[in-house]
């Protein structure tokens, strides 16, 4: 069953169309990230859905209703924001509650909601403080709380994360992908523009750039097989190495240290760009690899290596090891093509069915 629909939705400001047309179909009880960079339309879309935009055009529809000109409190959406949006005279307890008790809700109800949604969020010994007696993460698990009672259709939420610190931001990303399951059935919409949350959170990541969708796919599925360019240097950590391609006679290519590469497939005669991911390559002794250059920074993460190689023709290729490797710098080193390579033709597009043989010099 669809939870969200959004069909040919458009946003402009004025003349300034920012949202052109996006097509996105969200089922129920998925976990849907929406990433980008900044200014892509990710949040002005989010907005949208819970009412706090008008749509310019298209349709948006909640479990078959369409809602575009339903008032905000009536679309069965709760949205947390960046900021925690707490009222600091209030009590946790309070906070959580003061929805409801707009709406008229009994007592006992609110009472009861609120020690539901506290003993999911594991808050239940921070019921009598005040938001300045809490840390940050147990700040955002309030606002996480407030939108909880409500018992929506659908969770907004926008950037939650960005005010935490890094190891906070790694404790609440876990709980919320708890929080996803605790409460099944329940479709939450989340924006980002970090490509880690995307992958770590989603059932289905939403690529947005400049107001357009590039790809809709689960996160592994936008890993392997990137649509065009831009989500192939997006989706992935660090992000994928591009080499630019010189044709050759007989579709084979050579790079500018001289490296040859031989394509095969009725597309490779339009491959432009090649695409490596760090763990699709391995280090070797200098000049038997597929390329050489020299080790310009290595980044020791623990369980792995990131080693920088400035290649002879000037590109720094990002290479990952296993950690403890140890890898000096300034030596010269060889590397190796040990996965798979992606083709891009010269519009950024994925090219499909192309297989590389690499001749070693």
């Amino acid at each position: 069953m669809t939870g969200v629909s959004l069909k040919n939705i458009k946003k402009s400001y004025g003349g300034l169309e920012v949202v052109h047309g996006v097509d996105i179909e969200i089922e129920k009880g998925e976990f849907v990230v929406f990433v980008g960079p900044s200014g892509c339309g990710k949040s002005t879309l989010l907005r949208m859905i819970a009412g706090l935009e008008e749509i310019s055009g298209g349709d948006l529809e909640i479990h078959g209703q369409r809602v575009n000109d339903v008032d905000p409190s009536n679309r069965g959406v709760a949205m947390v924001f960046q900021t925690y949006a707490l009222y600091p005279h209030m009590t946790v307890d309070q906070n959580m509650g003061f929805g409801l008790r707009m709406n008229g809700t009994p007592k006992a109800e609110v009472a009861k909601r609120v020690s539901e949604a506290a003993k999911i969020l594991q808050i239940e010994d921070l019921l009598d403080r005040k938001p300045k007696q809490l840390s940050g993460g147990q700040r955002q698990r309030v606002a996480i709380g407030r939108a909880i009672v409500r018992h929506p259709q659908v969770f907004l939420f926008d950037e939650p994360l960005s005010n935490l610190d890094a190891e906070l931001r790694v404790a609440t990303r876990l709980e919320l992908a708890k929080l996803h399951q605790q409460l099944a059935g329940s479709t939450m919409i989340y924006v980002t523009h970090d490509q880690v949350e995307a992958m770590t959170l989603a059932d289905k990541i939403v690529v947005l750039r400049k107001g357009r969708v590039e790809q809709i796919g689960a996160p592994m599925e936008l890993y392997e097989n990137p649509a065009n360019l831009f989500v192939a240097g997006f989706i992935g950590s660090p992000k994928m190495n591009f080499l630019d391609l010189e044709g050759g006679e007989n579709l084979t290519f050579r790079f500018r240290d001289k490296s040859a590469v031989t394509l095969s497939g009725e597309d490779a005669a339009r491959t432009a760009v090649v695409g490596l991911r760090a763990d699709q390559m391995t280090l070797t002794e200098p000049d038997s690899g597929h390329f050489t250059g020299t080790v310009s920074v290595v980044e020791r993460l623990g369980d792995s290596e990131f080693v920088y190689v400035a290649t002879e023709w000037g590109q720094e290729l990002v290479v990952r090891v296993p950690g403890g490797t140890n890898t000096p710098t300034g030596v010269a080193t060889g590397v190796v093509l040990s996965g798979r390579t992606h083709f891009f033709d010269s519009e950024g597009r994925s090219l499909a069915g192309i297989s590389l043989a690499a001749d070693q010099n």
